[in-house]
């Protein structure tokens, strides 16, 4: 079991893409990429911008080629987005303006599955060949293994660490059986049923099992646990993360109505610099882009940091 904190992390900053995606409020198309604009002001390595999905079912996110006409490009910044098949990898390829990545996912939880994706666990698995034939197609890179609910949800309570390895590994022969070997593994709370012991246990077995994985933890916020779930995944040596500006986001399939979103990424940021971890963000714009996604929204998001201020600001002021 790893016990030391990295020297440096890598977040994605998925607010635009999973923030927007459930928003109940009005935003125009302008506003989300004014929003993209200056988060690529603060330096992250990926930002997550917009999903090319189907209007019918997500219709907040109908204006996505117009959102990545109009973003501009940070030399240093990947800009991603999500598709579920290949219209929607079409979409984001004619656009010419994302970094796509192949991501073969499954959900850990029966019932969520069939909620979220109307399809049971095998059947996923049955689909799984024609998904990675497709991203073969449009030469997308397969990079991740991804499982969510990986902790447990709302319908089924938790979720057996040794059940998540299996899906994994049956993930793993699917792309094997392909030529492919995806070298990072995602495990999602996403209703935040994690806790930081079951966050320690489960990425100790993951990486005993795949020690040459890259592990990626998406973390939400529902009950309060997502910034201590996130220090438990740091002592355990994890070094990507998913979360979003304000804390944006959430799951509108989790069962739980107004339940806080994705870790704000400003408090996570705060906590690895505070603990001398390098993130390459500039926390200080940061808090000025949170500020501004809550004039955008008209409402208050759960970040701390941004009501509070980082210590750092603070230190820099002249005693009298």
């Amino acid at each position: 079991m790893r016990l030391a904190f990295p020297k440096k992390v890598v977040i994605r900053e998925v607010g635009p893409r999973e923030g927007m995606q459930i928003e109940r409020t009005p935003v125009s198309t302008e506003d989300k990429i004014r929003l993209v604009d200056l988060l690529s002001e603060c330096n992250f390595p990926v930002i997550e911008v917009t999903s090319f999905v189907s209007p019918k079912w997500v219709p907040q996110m109908a204006d996505a080629e117009l959102i990545a006409k109009g973003f501009k490009r940070n030399p240093g910044t990947e800009y991603q987005a999500i598709y579920l098949n290949s219209k929607g990898i079409e979409r984001a390829q004619a656009t010419g303006k994302f970094d796509l990545e192949g991501v073969i996912s499954i959900i850990a939880s029966e019932t969520f599955s069939k909620k979220n994706t109307n399809r049971s666990i095998e059947e996923t698995f049955d689909e799984m060949d024609e998904r990675i034939a497709v991203l073969r197609k449009f030469d997308v890179p397969v990079s991740t293994v991804a499982v969510m609910t990986a902790f447990g949800c709302n319908y089924e309570g938790n979720v057996d660490s040794e059940h998540v390895v299996q899906l994994i590994s049956r993930t793993f022969e699917k792309a094997n059986a392909h030529g492919l070997n995806p070298d990072r593994i995602l495990l999602g709370d996403t209703v935040g049923w994690a806790n930081p012991v079951s966050i320690e246990y489960l990425v100790g077995e993951v990486q005993n099992k795949w020690p040459d994985k890259t592990i990626i933890l998406h973390l939400h916020d529902t009950r309060g646990m997502g910034l201590a779930n996130a220090y438990a995944g740091l002592k355990m040596g994890v070094t990507h993360f998913d979360s979003s500006v304000g804390g944006l986001g959430g799951c509108p399939f989790g069962g739980s109505k107004g339940a806080a979103g994705n870790i704000a990424t400003e408090d996570l940021v705060h906590m690895c610099h505070e603990l001398g971890i390098e993130t390459g963000i500039d926390l200080d714009k940061l808090i000025e882009v949170t500020l501004e996604a809550e004039r955008i929204l008209g409402r208050d998001l759960p970040s701390k940091v941004a009501k509070g201020g980082s210590l750092a600001s603070y230190r820099q002021v002249p005693s009298s």
